[in-house]
């Protein structure tokens, strides 16, 4: 175990990770200061969320935040193109954050219907006041959503499940199946192989052996909050539906699931959870 991994071990037992995480925050607004009013100065017309927002969703860089935010919303298009026709879709980012996808994807894609969702209500109330084109709605930690049944052609949650526990997990996919269309997709990316490095070695015993991975003692959904997913675990966990594509990620990459919900299977079983088993472990941190 590292000496950064026995320090967040005893930050989380002892129920500091969250304020020394906020005072990380602290330190990074000054670091960047000067790159972000750069940013600012260069682009005065791009509309910025406050910054714990911000680096809640991701990190503290103006310009990472909003050219990232570009950049994903294009790999995810390409990714998504060949297998549907967005053109009149309804799409849905479930976990939003502060629009850094969603607001790069309407302009690529204009004729589809976008909405968002997230379960912090001040980034909600953020978006909604910003982005007049796409509808924003709130949720709980768990489930349900506002949706009608069968209402999207696209659901997508980048960096979502990462931050959830197992109940979590498994409430989450049954909801957002019933939310989907037949025939419609669902794109998710997961702590997978890419991250085992960065496990503790208990933990990547447990991970190696196909289970759940859960590093808690924080709030859930924070940032601090973390779940690793073995490739064998996820495929159990989605076996309902079809994974059209399967893009491992390389080193401190996300693995991407690419599903799609079979015409006539309906929205998952309540008893999907039964057959998985979950490892916690509260300890060391992760950046992500």
């Amino acid at each position: 175990m590292t000496s950064k991994q026995k320090t967040a071990r005893l930050l989380r037992q002892f129920g500091l990770m969250q304020p020394v995480d906020y005072f990380r925050f602290l330190f990074l607004r000054r670091k960047n200061r000067a790159i972000n009013q750069d940013f600012r100065k260069r682009y005065p017309d791009v509309v910025l969320p406050p910054d714990y927002m911000m680096y809640e969703s991701f990190k503290l860089d103006y310009e990472r935040y909003y050219i990232h935010g570009q950049l994903t919303a294009e790999w995810l298009a390409q990714l998504v193109v060949p297998h549907i026709d967005l053109n009149g879709a309804s799409v849905l980012d479930w976990g939003c954050g502060p629009a850094r996808i969603v607001r790069h994807l309407k302009n690529l894609i204009p004729e589809a219907t976008y909405y968002g969702t997230d379960y912090n209500p001040d980034t909600i109330a953020w978006c909604s006041n910003t982005f007049n084109d796409i509808y924003f709605h709130s949720n709980d930690l768990m489930p349900g959503l506002v949706y009608e049944k069968e209402m999207f052609d696209l659901v997508y949650g980048i960096s979502i499940f990462t931050h959830l526990s197992e109940e979590a997990h498994h409430a989450w996919l049954r909801e957002l199946t019933r939310v989907l269309k037949p025939g419609g997709l669902l794109l998710l990316t997961m702590h997978g192989a890419g991250f085992r490095e960065k496990l503790t070695d208990p933990e990547a015993a447990v991970f190696d052996s196909g289970q759940l991975v859960i590093r808690g003692r924080v709030r859930e959904g924070h940032r601090t909050f973390a779940a690793f997913h073995p490739e064998a675990w996820v495929r159990g966990w989605v076996k309902e539906l079809e994974i059209v594509q399967f893009i491992p990620g390389s080193y401190d990459e996300q693995d991407v699931y690419i599903l799609k919900l079979r015409l006539g299977t309906g929205h998952l079983s309540e008893d999907l959870s039964t057959d998985y088993t979950e490892y916690t472990d509260g300890q060391s941190d992760i950046s992500v």
